[in-house]
């Protein structure tokens, strides 16, 4: 893919030092991204809450996710075919600077480019790291993962493919255009937008129909 490189997709680890609240922490890491944050508008009324962050190997904020609704738990097939309700309804927003390709850190190589694909491809392994299916052995679950991960990685590098639809939803109130696919894990969609961003979602149980995205203006709103 010619958008950008897996690695981005790594969260990164907990770096040593002094003893600091999670929650102190994590709105430090959004606080040090360069560029705008993206959640749901204010139509959504439900509770809202950090994720995580995604560095470059220089330390610098790429991207990350923020969550609204029910805090999502792993769900398998095995509730959805014995009948059972999955009630949990949540949407997690993933903002990707929109970087062009450049140098590398140490000025050895250069990083590819992030594009709409980057988070098309971040939000479908976000909506997989929930998700496994109930009959298959937890000890299997890193080889299913492995397989998901590849087929999302070639859906979102070909957004003009026929897994892909399109659906326009407001973006600060601009009417604006994502792609977007659906299956039996829930549905992903992704888009840019005028801030230079690129916006990825997913979620289940909450209709993406209705959704709207807006710029984040109190990043501390959601801790």
């Amino acid at each position: 893919m010619e958008t950008t490189s897996r690695a981005v997709a790594q969260a990164p680890a907990a770096e040593d030092g002094p003893q600091v609240h999670p929650a102190r922490r994590a709105v430090d890491d959004y606080l040090r991204a360069p560029f705008p944050w993206y959640g749901l508008d204010e139509a959504f009324t439900g509770p809202r809450w950090l994720m995580q962050v995604g560095t470059a190997a220089d330390g610098a904020v790429e991207h990350g996710s923020l969550g609204h609704g029910d805090e999502p738990t792993v769900r398998n097939e095995h509730a959805a075919a014995s009948g059972q309700e999955v009630k949990e309804k949540f949407a997690v927003v993933v903002t990707v600077a929109a970087n062009p390709v450049r140098r590398s850190a140490d000025g050895t190589g250069l990083l590819e480019a992030t594009s709409v694909s980057s988070a098309a491809w971040l939000a479908g392994v976000g909506l997989l790291s929930f998700t496994w299916p109930g009959q298959m052995d937890h000890s299997l679950r890193d080889d299913w993962l492995e397989q998901q991960t590849e087929t999302a990685w070639a859906l979102a590098d070909d957004l003009s493919g026929e897994q892909w639809s399109t659906l326009t939803l407001p973006v600060d109130g601009v009417p604006t255009p994502f792609h977007y696919r659906e299956s039996e894990f829930g549905w992903v969609l992704a888009g840019s937008t005028q801030a230079g961003v690129h916006v990825g979602a997913y979620g289940r149980g909450m209709s993406a129909y209705g959704l709207g995205f807006a710029a984040v203006k109190d990043i501390a709103a959601y801790t």
